[in-house]
């Protein structure tokens, strides 16, 4: 049976576009519940006149998709919170001056340098009752943190609100944040808390108490550190503690996915607990035992991990493929992962911009689809042999099937992945069941000497192994410039050359050869564009002053530093507009971009007051007196870059109000494109 005709497929494709549109068009409430309510009427009629008649009809099908399509929309404005009208968002006063906050703490997030960060539910701002979620970041001082999950606290502060990417094609957090339904910021010190003795004991108060007590039981053991951060972020997803140079090699080896508790790590336990159950019977009975068991374990992996979203939609992902397999549905398998993807995005709708859900789901579907005509091209006999080659195919499959968004989202790609993934398995997969089984003895008591040491070692010798593949530095592919034309051609050529690889025709050799004419289409396209653009930017650096001037495919770059290399914010603007860095100049007090005249003074003062520039440049903390070179030069906007401190920048955006002159801080807005 093919996958599109199951009716549910078709159903959840319209969905899932509903929410895609509503998601970027950004309909209103009145218009979509409008045209739920009349597409669900119409439904209904159309329905009822056909039973009577008992007939099937083209438009009684088009009805359905076009009201699921509209469910899709309103599903996706229904969670978008600052929509309601109780959150804070929609208190102007508590972004603007300080107001009293209580908030309950509802998750550790991974803390900085500078703070420990939480993510808190608002309830109240001066006593009156608000709704929404904020980052809360206490900074971090020789005190210890007493705060936990369940803490009713109270604060008086100002909201900060989110702040976009400050250079260009960098990641946008604010985006993400926002995604997350979290639209905002508090920023204090421990001592400006006031901590409520009422601790709430819901769910999440219960999963952090018993992720404390795992992590205490560990550390009485005398878990080395560093390999306990690691068994906690493979084990229980727990990122918060590991080290940014093991992540980094976790990245470079192309392991990064076994850090974060997705499809392979609830995969593993489906499978370990599968092989416990393999001695009953399939019965009716024992096979309704076996799934039991199986959504128990699920279930209580879950909450010992914390019910972050990545474990519970892979909870979810799995479970329905337990009862699929279950009811031995073989042919549905699809159909299963499709009902599973529309279960979660009813709950979760933003879930389908999250990276992570968009991998996991490909990878799987992939592995599902690809990975049985791989394991076809060669049949080896000897069993080390088999389970290499089979690992080689899991792992191709899955990075075949990821590979184009892997690109779009993180522009490298690391050559080595297929080593890795050889060499790690076997022991990744004595470590995640080792892993459960102390982590299910540390819930009640601390784990045995010996049972430590032998998983600590194996933790140590993981990353050992993860470290001299990415030592390994030139297989690692950075810099690759791949947009959205590219993306969607890709896909297309993966796609339609596996479904010719699985039956070969010639119609379907015809749809290969349109994806290649694509991919050439993606690469005409992406170069107009690029060579049709002009722009100039002023970056948001620290302590120096960047410019680039970009003519089509060439990018000239301004600075006072004529040996820079390596600029990250360069290098992400590179990769992302598929240009080239032509040469480094140093900067000059005038500039002219286009017909704009660009005047820059900085910390030497030196400039002509006959000079009547568009665009006025202050860099390098110019102490100068403003309010005289804004009567004299008479700009038509004021941008202040990175270099300044924020005092003077204050002074300088007063002086600009005074005389009605746009002023553009890089420090508050970002980058300044002309």
């Amino acid at each position: 049976m093919k996958v599109l005709d199951f009716p549910l497929v078709k159903i959840t494709i319209a969905f899932i576009l509903g929410v895609i549109a509503s998601y970027y068009l950004h309909f209103s409430v009145s218009t979509i519940a409008f045209l739920v309510l009349s597409g669900f009427i119409t439904f209904c009629i159309v329905f009822y006149w056909h039973l009577k008649r008992n007939k099937k009809s083209i438009l009684l099908g088009v009805l359905s998709y076009f009201l699921s399509f509209c469910t899709g929309a309103f599903t996706i404005i229904s969670h978008t919170e600052n929509l309601q009208n109780d959150n804070y968002t929609h208190c102007k006063p508590a972004f603007k001056k300080t107001q009293s906050f209580t908030l309950l703490l509802r998750e550790k997030l991974k803390s900085n340098d500078y703070s420990d960060r939480y993510i808190g539910l608002v309830k109240t701002i001066s006593g009156k009752p608000y709704s929404g979620k904020v980052i809360v970041n206490v900074q971090k001082d020789s005190s210890n943190n007493h705060l936990i999950i369940g803490n009713n606290i109270k604060i008086q502060t100002v909201l900060q609100q989110n702040k976009p990417s400050k250079n260009p094609n960098q990641f946008d957090y604010s985006r993400y944040l926002a995604d997350k339904q979290i639209y905002a910021q508090i920023y204090c010190q421990k001592k400006e808390i006031l901590v409520s003795k009422t601790i709430q004991k819901d769910i999440w108060y219960y999963c952090a108490k018993l992720h404390s007590r795992i992590i205490s039981n560990l550390e009485k053991s005398k878990f080395n550190a560093a390999e306990m951060n690691v068994a906690l972020a493979l084990i229980l997803g727990q990122q918060q503690e590991i080290s940014q140079d093991i992540i980094q090699d976790y990245q470079y080896s192309g392991a990064t996915h076994i850090l974060s508790v997705s499809g392979l790590h609830v995969g593993f336990i489906m499978l370990f607990i599968t092989f416990i159950l393999k001695p009953i019977p399939n019965t009716k009975k024992g096979s309704l035992f076996k799934l039991t068991s199986i959504l128990v374990s699920l279930t209580g992996f879950a909450i010992i991990s914390g019910l972050s979203p990545s474990v519970l939609r892979s909870v979810v992902m799995f479970s329905f493929l337990a009862i699929g397999n279950h009811l031995r549905r073989n042919g549905n398998i699809y159909h299963t992962l499709l009902v599973s993807i529309l279960l979660i995005l009813l709950f979760e709708p933003y879930f389908l911009f999250d990276v992570g859900f968009q991998l996991s789901y490909i990878a799987l579907f992939f592995i599902l689809w690809l990975q049985p005509i791989l394991k076809n091209i060669y049949k080896p006999k000897n069993k080390l042999t088999v389970y290499i080659w089979e690992a080689l195919t899991v792992s191709f499959a899955a990075q075949i099937g990821t590979l184009p968004l892997c690109l779009y989202y993180f522009h490298q790609f690391p050559g080595l992945f297929f080593v890795t993934n050889i060499i790690i398995l076997p022991l990744l997969s004595f470590i995640m069941i080792a892993g459960i089984v102390i982590m299910i003895i540390a819930i009640f008591t601390s784990p045995p000497l010996f049972i430590t040491i032998i998983f600590e070692k194996s933790i140590y010798l993981l990353n050992l192994m993860i470290h001299a593949v990415a030592s390994l530095d030139s297989f690692v592919i950075r810099g690759i410039s791949f947009n959205l034309y590219h993306l969607w051609a890709f896909s297309f050529l993966i796609i339609s050359a596996i479904i010719w690889i699985k039956k070969p025709n010639f119609s379907k050799l015809i749809f290969v050869f349109i994806s290649i004419i694509a991919i050439q289409f993606a690469f005409i396209l992406t170069k107009i564009e690029t060579e049709k653009h002009e722009e100039l930017i002023v970056y948001n650096e620290r302590n120096s002053t960047l410019i680039s001037k970009r003519l089509g495919r060439n990018l000239v770059l301004l600075t006072r530093d004529t040996v820079l290399e390596n600029n990250r914010n360069v290098n992400s603007y590179l990769v992302g507009n598929s240009i080239a860095l032509s040469k480094i100049k140093v900067i000059k007090n005038l500039l002219y971009f286009k017909n704009t005249k660009i005047l820059i003074i900085d910390s030497t003062k030196t400039f002509s007051e006959k000079i009547k520039p568009d665009v006025l440049i202050l860099t390098q903390t110019s102490k100068v007196n403003l309010d005289r070179i804004l009567q004299n030069l008479q700009p038509k906007i004021v941008i202040a870059d990175g270099s300044n401190s924020n005092s003077i920048q204050k002074y300088w955006k007063r002086s600009c109000l005074k005389k009605n002159i746009p002023f553009h801080s890089t420090k508050e807005k970002g980058y300044y494109r002309l």
